[in-house]
Parts: structure tokens; sequence; C-alpha cells
């Protein structure tokens, strides 16, 4: 009867340190969230010096991407695209190189990156998408199918099975160029943080949120005036965090950042959640 005790505590025993030990890994594991529009996806190509990645800085494909040899909610080396099977280098990218260069060599850093191009932010409205995805021009309608026609609902769907593994502590927006004008667009992006939060089951007070200005004036960006709107988010959603674009090279559309405009603006990304987060 002793021995049979003794073999019931030790068992118990090894799966409470079992347990713990997949916490820990767990805790050691940081996700974060992206979304947005082409700025976000990341509309520069892929350079030869982006092409070596650390294997401690992780993407979960958000689609099936045969060609990339990436299934559908399974983790990869965060080798560029991170978006979509044909995206280019994007903020996300650089953030997750200089994230992991800064942490403990035992965290590791993975990003779920879903953007669609050209969209408004209504389209990552989860009670309002379809309105907005019926009247999308055909173009975006491939794009949005691409994520199951629900790009918030793929992102969630995405971070569900992220949270098996490891831990949200953060969420980077890069749009604005197609809500011009839009005074209520810091009220949609504080809804569509919110829904995020509950959905999830986060923390508010411990998962900020960062948005990026779009292409400045300084490189003829045409959407520099909206930078005005997004730097007005912290009013409205408090723990959010405005990363500037000042000195970020664009390209000659005056919409997108060249490679080394994604580069500076991913870094940026990362030092900022760095300092808030530590």
């Amino acid at each position: 009867m002793k021995f049979k005790s003794f073999l019931l505590i030790m068992t118990l025993v090894a799966l409470l340190s079992s347990c713990t030990q997949k916490q820990s890994e767990k805790s050691d594991f940081h996700v974060y969230l992206c979304f947005g529009q082409s700025n976000m996806a990341g509309a520069a190509k892929a350079e030869a010096q982006d092409s070596v990645v650390d294997s401690r800085f992780l993407m979960m494909s958000t689609m099936d991407c045969p060609d990339l040899s990436r299934e559908k909610g399974k983790w990869y080396t965060a080798t560029p695209p991170l978006a979509d099977c044909h995206a280019g280098l994007s903020p996300a990218d650089y953030f997750g190189r200089t994230m992991v260069e800064n942490l403990p060599e035992d965290v590791n850093i993975g990003v779920i990156n879903v953007a669609v191009g050209g969209c408004k932010i209504e389209l990552f409205d989860k009670d309002n998408y379809q309105a907005y995805a019926d009247s999308a021009p055909e173009w975006m309608k491939g794009w949005i199918a691409n994520y199951g026609g629900n790009p918030y609902g793929r992102l969630v769907e995405m971070a569900k099975l992220a949270q098996k593994d490891g831990v949200i502590k953060g969420i980077l927006l890069h749009q604005g160029e197609s809500n011009p004008n839009d005074t209520l667009w810091t009220r949609k992006v504080k809804d569509i943080y919110d829904n995020l939060i509950t959905d999830l089951n986060l923390n508010p007070g411990e998962v900020p949120l960062l948005a990026g200005e779009t292409l400045s004036a300084e490189f003829d960006g045409k959407c520099a005036a909206f930078n005005q709107f997004i730097n007005q988010l912290p009013q409205v959603l408090p723990n959010s965090f405005v990363i500037s674009s000042a000195g970020c090279p664009g390209q000659a559309d005056g919409l997108h950042f060249t490679a080394e405009g994604y580069r500076i603006l991913g870094k940026r990304y990362a030092e900022k959640m760095l300092s808030v987060t530590n």
C-alpha cells in the first residue's frame, strides 16, 4: 500500500513538473498580432540582406502558400514574406528581428500578420466588415478571399491557435492611407482593439497597440496629412503608441516605403514595444 502511495505521489510530481515546464515554455514565446493595409503587408521587395533570419523569430502562416511550403496555422522561421504568399518586406520583419536581438536568448518572438492592400479600417470591423467587403473592388475581393473572406476573423482564428504555444504581448497596426480625413478613425481602431481584447481574453493593460505613421511629407507622402489623426490615437486608446515615419524613405508612388524605410520603421516599432513592456 505504501509503495502504491509512493508511486502515486511520484506520478503527481512528474505531472506538475511537466505542466510547470510547459507553462514556462509558453511564457517565453511572445506573440504579436499585426494588421492593416499594404504597408503592413510590405510593398517593397525583400533584398539579399533580409534573407538571414534568427531561428528565434517565427511567423504563423495566415493562409496556405504551397509555393513557399507553408500551411495555414503553422509556425515557420520568419523569412519574408510574412503577411501573405506574395507580400514584400514588412515593418513586422525588422520588428521581430530587433526584438530577438534585445531579449534573452530563451525568449522567442512570433508574429501573425493579416493585411489587405488598399483596405479601409472598416474591413477589420467584426460586425460590419461584410458590407465593406461586398463593395470592395474585384482585385481586393480576391485578397480578402485569401483570408477566408473575413480578415479580422482569420486574425482571431490564428491568434487563438498561437495562444496554445505562447502569450500575446502586443498589437501592431499600419493603416490609414485609405481613410483620408476620417475623424472617426481613432474610434474605429479602438473598437477593433477592444474586440481583439475580448475575443482573445486579453488584459488591455498588458497588451499595447502600436500604430505607425504613413509616409511622411519629407518623402512626398500623399497621405502624410493623415498622420495628424494617427497621432490622436493615444487620446482615445490609452495603451496605444504612435511610431514616427520621419526619416523612413519612400517609393516614388508616394504611398509605400522602400525596403530601407520598412527596416527603420520596424526597428522603431520594436524599440517602442521594448520600452513599454519591459
